[in-house]
Formats: C-alpha cells, structure tokens, sequence
C-alpha cells in the first residue's frame, strides 16, 4: 500500500486571520522555507485586508505544496 503524501489546503482551515497565518507558517516551516520568508510571508500577509491574506496564503500553500 502506497503512503499517502502530505498535501496542504486551506480548506477546514479555522479562518480566522491568526489561524490562517499559522497554519501558513508551519506548513512553510514543515516545507523548508527560512525565518526571513516566512517573515515576509507575514508582512505580505499582513499588508492588506482579509482578501489579502487569503489570496496570499494561498500563493504560499501552493508553494508549499511544489515542494513536497
């Protein structure tokens, strides 16, 4: 039987900011990103409303997911 491979989504993701943001985080820490970008991930995230934060978590969980 074959292992299944992790994949990251925001789907049933909590979603509230901090919650999205965290998840966002440990799946970049879990994927190899450093601290300086997962700080900027941050600070993009951060540096507009909701809509902002999704659209850019999403860009990052995709990136995530190409480096599984």
């Amino acid at each position: 039987m074959a292992s299944k491979k992790k994949f990251y989504t925001l789907v049933g993701v909590d979603g509230n900011a901090f919650a999205v943001m965290g998840y966002v985080s440990r799946a970049m820490k879990e994927t190899g990103f450093s601290k300086e970008e997962i700080s900027e991930y941050t600070k993009r995230a951060t540096s507009g409303d909701y809509n902002n934060l999704l659209a850019t978590s999403c860009d990052y969980i995709h990136q995530c997911n190409k480096r599984l």
